[in-house]
């Protein structure tokens, strides 16, 4: 039964590549694309399926060349544009992906394509682009956190909202307070991190920038009220200088010895694109050296290291890991 179910799609899909009247394409050419679109055939089958079709779907046949060309009849009842199999495989691995990043009307539109793709995917057994959907993964580097449950509602009038530079009414809670607060913000753009997406927007009244976190927006309304425009608003730049901190991100020069296992991962994919690695005199350790963003994220990533990393610059930062290290060696005394 599969076996004939993907010979049926095979048909659909050879279809689809012939052009109406007055294009035309070889037979060579047809064989080279259902390959591209991963069906295991011969020239042999190519022209058997093409034989096939002749009749029922009004194929011309061109016999002026050794490769015989093929188009669609004016005629020919058919249109099957509908998907193929690399379109299809796009939008399955891309939707799980998209649900934080596109607005809410357009995951609406995109909704039967989606569906549309799943669908077509898993009627295909013997497709080598098919298997592909099963086969690859896109992972974090590091322990991944279930996402940020947001409220449906609240990312349909959110992304409304930043798509149509409406003014946004909110209930937010406030992590640094505690308590739940209505404020009427401006939206300038949103940035999707990890496992947590944030409307980065002004607050009416005020004029610096602010984070608010979708899954603490309780209730959301997009008004009719037009929002007040950032035309200095860069979010490349924002996310430079301005994410998840309260002053602007400095470049700094990290300098630290690290273990031979944390020198090869980093002499794999470096850290920055300004970064040496020199082996210590006496032993299996790397001095590196690397020009990196003064930011939550690097000293994090730096601070994970634990044991296998000795900091010696910046100043600060070494302070602040002895620190750490008092502080968990006190935790575990107890």
């Amino acid at each position: 039964m599969s076996e004939a179910k993907d010979t049926l799609l095979r048909l659909i899909a050879l279809l689809r590549l012939i052009p109406r009247t007055p294009g035309r394409i070889a037979t060579t050419t047809l064989l080279e694309k259902l390959k591209d679109d991963g069906f295991s055939v011969s020239l042999r089958t190519v022209q058997r399926d093409l034989d096939r079709l002749s009749i029922p779907f009004a194929l011309q046949r061109d016999e002026s060349s050794p490769s015989f060309r093929w188009s669609l009849s004016d005629k020919a009842p058919i249109d099957l544009s509908a998907m193929d199999t690399p379109t299809a495989l796009a939008l399955y691995l891309a939707e799980s992906h998209l649900q934080t990043l596109l607005p809410q009307c357009v995951l609406d539109q995109l909704g039967p394509q989606f569906r549309m793709a799943r669908d077509y995917l898993d009627n295909l057994e013997n497709n080598g682009l098919a298997r592909w959907a099963h086969k690859v993964r896109a992972i974090p580097n590091g322990k991944s956190l279930q996402p940020a449950q947001i409220a449906p509602y609240v990312w349909g009038q959110t992304s409304t909202a930043l798509l149509e530079r409406k003014q946004l009414q909110i209930r937010y809670l406030s992590r640094s307070k505690i308590e739940v607060k209505q404020l009427l913000i401006h939206p300038a753009g949103l940035v999707s991190r990890h496992a947590i997406s944030y409307l980065i927007g002004s607050v009416d009244g005020y004029d610096d920038l602010r984070q608010f976190a979708l899954h603490r927006i309780h209730q959301a309304e997009c008004l009719e009220a037009l929002a007040r425009v950032r035309d200095d608003f860069e979010i490349e730049r924002y996310i430079r200088q301005d994410f998840n901190t309260d002053t602007p991100i400095e470049q700094v020069e990290l300098v630290a010895d690290v273990s031979p296992q944390i020198a090869w991962l980093l002499g794999e994919t470096p850290l920055s694109a300004q970064q040496s690695l020199e082996l210590l005199e006496g032993s299996d350790w790397k001095r590196l050296r690397a020009w990196v963003p003064d930011d939550q994220e690097t000293r994090w990533w730096v601070f994970s290291l634990g044991e296998n990393v000795r900091v010696w610059a910046p100043a600060a930062w070494a302070q602040t890991i002895r620190h750490k290290a008092a502080k968990v060696e006190a935790l575990y005394a107890q």
